[in-house]
């Protein structure tokens, strides 16, 4: 007899027992589960070493991705230029440059010539970018025909005027802009946006202690930009302008940072194929735990086919300079000043140990042969620390560009002549105008998705069978490219399970279930004491919030969830309440964090642990697995728009205080409501406020039924966010005469299971209780 027969009968005779009898210490079928201890944080442990095994592995799978052909520089050019169009895409630097002319600019009272010197003079400049975004900094320019251009760069904390010596706060040693302008280079020294507070806000809301750079961030990757793809095209702007001026065979472009410099210099010269060569000090090292660095250097994916090396061939065929200086030093987010919000991230920046970055660099010759790229590893005695900006360093660069011998520094720099420069004032105009960038993009962001997914002509259909065909493409694509796909072949599940309740009308186990090696699926069944021999129930999936577990939906009468796991129990569901890993404030956040890197979040692993809990459900003796609902709360309720829209096992889906306009929520810098306030900084996904909202991912789930619950006091979002979001999910419905699948109900409460309206649409859509108690 077969082991799913065996348990079917082993449950039906646990089901028939007297109601006195004790129910078995375990499922029938199933092995003892004897693990002690907070299966959440067992599960959390396993789920970080899962990925850290995955991080470590990257560098053997990225050689899938590439085919270089070295014959020569045009066939190389072309065998990358897809690695590269995908660098720029993660990146962020997506969007056309607008042209337009380099000003030269003075404020009132002020000189238009900076400073000067008998080599150069030094001028404040204005550039164009993108619409509405323009680079600021100084160029100095030779007062003699140019040796070259270098765009330098210096870390994100260093003004343009430190880095050219008109101001105190850096030492002359490694003001190398100045350095190189005073060998007839003409220099050009971008604003990058610092790690300063003071413009993290918004003061109708508040503001908080995320770095500039880490707000900037936060909103831009939602909507698939991103502060270093910002920066780059300040960058590449430059490019532009200077192409414009002379012809590439007679103008070679340089570009040369350190610390957050030294990052866009690799990327830019990565990212830019007419940039001729790059200097990069205080960042290049092997990248094997990206997820200690602060917040604003995640890529998402970018580990799957870029390390440091991988990103320095897209340099190849022209030159590179790595210089090993020590890094800026960040030791954590900012404090909290008194008056303002927490939330910054965690991330730190240390200065790697050689070895790291002498093997990063040596991986280079691993992938291209040795002589097809000049490049150089600058280091001090002893393999220590140098510069930034050492003269062996600099000496290369300038090779590279055709200047061999260097003047050695000068002794005194020049003095700023202007009265009444304000360097903040700039800061703020630099921060200030990405942020209305991207905030013009979460404003028009409907038009744009619905450009990407239902506006295109194959949508607009009054068929539901043609529409869900055409959203196939859509769930593959939200899965693999915006949620990512972990794509292991899952174990054996396994499974393992105890009693934890004993109720009059259920019982109920734990049970765990295998997924990957160190990843276990875990939640508490609800069995009904009236299960009938060979009858089929529903099941409904309950699922808990952030910070929640299992027994919330079950035990205590817990302000959220009132026990609607035990409620549908009671009512004759079989009920399962799965554990999600979201618990454990960062820990979790760090979870999804070290994912991105390999092309994953934290709905990863959540999408394969329900996966698994789909097999295990489906042959349930006593299950009907053409009939197991999901319902969600909070951040369950961010799992039933994610969830079941790609689990096509689920047949309906509840979406409970969490139905929103997710662009909003996720990216608005003008809303109280919005996670840009708050400390859930996993929450934005990479490009998803371009792609899927809230009513995108629930037309995945058609021709399934839909519903969601909504207090008018639950702080989540407002009434009108959720209304205007459901509007557009109510119109597809009905446009595919659907109308009576899906529902949404609002009632006088705050961010909790109401279980009224919703606990009648499951049991109208799922056809429970039969019409024939007999059939019972």
């Amino acid at each position: 007899m077969k082991a799913g027969m065996v348990l079917g009968l082993m449950l039906c005779v646990l089901a028939a027992r007297p109601a006195h009898a004790a129910p078995p210490a375990r499922l029938p079928g199933t092995a003892p589960l004897d693990w002690q201890g907070d299966l959440a944080d067992r599960m959390m442990d396993g789920l970080h070493r899962y990925i850290e095994r995955k991080i470590a592995a990257s560098p053997e799978g990225r050689a899938a991705f590439w085919h270089r052909d070295p014959s020569s520089a045009h066939a190389y050019e072309a065998s990358i230029a897809e690695n590269r169009r995908r660098f720029q895409k993660i990146i962020g630097a997506v969007d056309p440059r607008v042209s337009g002319q380099l000003e030269r600019i003075a404020a009132d009272h002020d000189p238009l010539v900076v400073a000067e010197t008998d080599g150069y003079r030094v001028y404040s400049v204005r550039w164009p970018v993108l619409a509405g975004i323009d680079g600021e900094g100084l160029l100095l320019e030779p007062r003699g025909p140019a040796a070259g251009s270098v765009i330098a760069l210096g870390d994100a904390d260093w003004s343009p005027e430190q880095f050219a010596g008109l101001r105190p706060g850096i030492a002359p040693q490694q003001q190398f802009a100045r350095r190189l302008a005073e060998n007839g280079y003409r220099v050009f020294v971008p604003t990058l946006v610092d790690r300063g507070i003071e413009y993290s806000g918004n003061p109708r809301v508040g503001y908080t202690n995320q770095p500039h750079r880490e707000w900037i961030y936060r909103q831009a990757y939602h909507m698939g930009r991103h502060i270093i793809g910002f920066e780059v095209q300040k960058i590449s702007a430059l490019v532009d302008w200077l192409r414009s001026q002379a012809p590439s065979d007679k103008q070679k472009i340089g570009v040369a940072g350190y610390g957050e410099g030294g990052l866009l210099a690799l990327y830019a010269g990565a990212a830019d194929p007419r940039i001729d060569a790059c200097l990069v000090s205080g960042y290049f090292q092997r990248r094997d735990r990206p997820w200690e660095e602060p917040l604003y250097r995640n890529v998402w994916s970018l580990l799957t086919e870029f390390g440091d090396a991988e990103i320095a061939t897209l340099i190849a065929p022209r030159g590179l300079v790595v210089e090993y200086s020590a890094v800026p030093e960040v030791l954590g987010p900012p404090p909290v000043p008194t008056g303002r919000r927490g939330g910054a991230a965690i991330g730190k920046l240390l200065t790697p140990d050689w070895s790291q970055v002498e093997g990063e660099f040596a991986r280079i010759s691993e992938l291209l042969p040795a002589d097809f790229q000049p490049r150089h590893l600058v280091a001090g005695l002893g393999d220590r620390t140098t510069g930034p900006g050492s003269d062996e360093a600099v000496t290369k660069f300038a090779t590279l560009l055709g200047v061999e011998v260097l003047a050695p520094p000068a002794s005194a720099a020049p003095a700023d002549k202007r009265a009444h420069f304000d360097p903040a004032a700039r800061q703020r105009r630099q921060v200030g105008q990405f942020e209305d960038y991207v905030q013009k993009m979460v404003r028009g962001s409907d038009a744009v998705r619905a450009d990407f997914f239902l506006g295109k002509d194959e949508f607009k259909t009054d068929s539901a069978e043609q529409f869900a065909q055409h959203t196939r493409a859509y769930q593959k694509y939200l899965w693999d490219e915006v949620l990512g796909r972990l794509g292991d072949r899952p174990l054996k599940p396994n499974v393992r399970s105890r009693l934890v309740y004993q109720r009059p009308r259920w019982n109920g186990y734990d049970v765990v279930l295998d997924v990957f090696p160190d990843v276990f699926a875990w939640g508490v069944l609800l069995v009904p004491a009236d299960l009938k021999p060979g009858e089929r129930r529903p099941v409904v999936v309950c699922q808990h919030g952030r910070n929640g577990l299992p027994r919330d939906t079950i035990e205590g009468d817990h302000r959220a969830y009132h026990n609607f796991a035990a409620h549908l129990a009671d009512r004759g569901f079989i009920v399962f309440a799965p554990y999600n890993p979201y618990r454990g404030e960062d820990r979790y956040r760090l979870l999804s964090r070290k994912a991105n890197a390999v092309k994953a979040s934290l709905f990863s692993f959540i999408l394969a642990q329900h996966e698994q809990i789909l097999n295990y459900l489906a042959a349930l003796p006593g299950a009907d697995p053409q009939r197991i609902a999901f319902y969600g709360l909070s951040y369950g309720g961010e799992t039933a728009v994610r969830v079941p829209p790609l689990l096509d096992r689920y047949c309906l889906s509840i979406c409970s205080g969490d139905f929103n306009d997710w662009a909003r929520k996720v990216a608005s810098t003008d809303a109280r409501y919005s996670f840009m306030f708050t400390v859930e900084w996993e929450m934005p996904y990479f490009d998803m406020g371009s792609t899927f909202n809230y009513a995108e991912m629930a037309a995945l789930l058609v021709p399934r039924p839909f519903m969601v619950e909504r207090g008018h006091a639950d702080g989540v979002a407002p009434d009108e966010w959720v209304a205007y979001e459901y509007a557009k999910v109510r119109r597809l419905y009905d446009q595919l005469h659907l109308g009576q699948r899906t529902a949404i109900e609002f009632f006088d409460g705050p961010h909790t299971i109401h279980g009224v309206g919703t606990f009648q649409f499951l049991e109208r859509q799922l056809h429970w209780p039969p019409d024939d108690a007999a059939e019972r």
